[in-house]
């Protein structure tokens, strides 16, 4: 795992060289509608993406996470297919729902039943170099949904230049960002980690709270701001040594939401005395969010180490597949 983290940066090199040089079957004539249909460490990058283009887009930007596409899907959409493996059971039922519905539909895989699909109907596929965890490869799906939005017309190539300084900044940042990733470890251990961010970073968050339930085998909670005000604020009512805030935060949050966060860690340090406030380097969107994933991915592999497991075992995940392959 730690040799997979610290090479984050060559797979974002690499991920942009695939993104640039693939050459689309499908014409590029502007869709109604966008649908990403991914799971886990295959979705977590259209629910980043989808906060990006946020402000961006034209059309509406959905990211679906089940068996089933919503009933709106036609030959006016573009279905883009998320599955690391390819073999994704519940992607691949989706995938076959746009197929269906005569949708313009686009893959990323590293092969799979989703390649072999793709093939038989002639659709767009770039595939990605496989054989590792899904979530180690975040930024191979990121950038190729980029790249196939840029494709229908979508987004313009902005991003291209923002991924190349976000590469700079993690190269040459890496052992500042393995330092705060130690100490922030050494005080999240043990603890129930609950993480914060502003509203634009929910796809990350979630993000974060998913690697360190599958690297370092540990439960915890996210929310947003200013959503989690409304609500969870009311639920910091307790003292408790069992939790963990970590506060995610960039110079360029919205004003109020950085006036709501201060207010925040004022009442949740009633009851919880250990908050750690992290602020990301980089000023555009990506070099902060590239920063936030690989700060906490080290992270998640520290506290790994420190819980005493194998963060690479996911033997609960294999556990279940089996299961259900033995139904009918």
């Amino acid at each position: 795992m730690k040799e997979l983290i610290a090479a984050f940066p060559a797979q974002l090199e690499e991920a942009l060289r695939i993104g640039q040089s693939y050459s689309f079957i499908t014409p590029n004539a502007s869709p109604a509608n966008v649908v990403l249909t991914g799971l886990g460490g295959s979705g977590i990058g259209g629910s980043i993406v989808q906060n990006y283009v946020f402000d961006k887009l034209k059309v509406p930007f959905s990211v679906n996470k089940d068996y089933f596409l919503p009933t709106y899907i036609n030959d006016q959409c573009l279905v883009i297919v998320c599955s690391y493996s390819g073999n994704t059971e519940e992607t691949l039922m989706a995938m076959k729902q746009a197929i269906k519905a005569k949708a313009k539909v686009v893959c990323v895989c590293s092969g799979g039943e989703v390649q072999a699909l793709a093939k038989k109907k002639k659709l767009d596929c770039i595939l990605v170099p496989g054989g590792m965890p899904p979530r180690t490869c975040v930024g191979y799906s990121i950038v190729q949904i980029l790249f196939i939005l840029k494709h229908f017309g979508l987004l313009k190539s902005k991003f291209e230049q923002e991924l190349g300084a976000a590469i700079q900044l993690l190269q040459a940042d890496h052992k500042a960002i393995e330092r705060k990733a130690k100490a922030l470890a050494l005080k999240l251990q043990g603890k129930i980690v609950v993480t914060y961010a502003a509203q634009a970073f929910e796809g990350l968050v979630i993000r974060i709270r998913q690697q360190i339930n599958e690297n370092a085998k540990m439960l915890g909670w996210q929310a947003v701001i200013p959503e989690m005000n409304h609500n969870e604020l009311v639920g910091w009512k307790d003292k408790s040594d069992s939790l963990g805030v970590l506060l995610l935060r960039t110079e360029q949050d919205y004003e109020r939401v950085q006036a709501r966060m201060e207010i925040n860690k004022q009442i949740i340090r009633k009851y919880c005395s250990n908050i750690n406030e992290v602020f990301a380097k980089g000023k555009s969107y990506w070099e902060q969010v590239f920063y936030f994933i690989h700060l906490t991915d080290w992270l998640s592999e520290y506290l790994s180490e420190l819980h005493g497991v194998d963060s690479m075992e996911v033997a609960v995940i294999d556990h279940l597949k089996g299961a259900l392959a033995k139904l009918p």
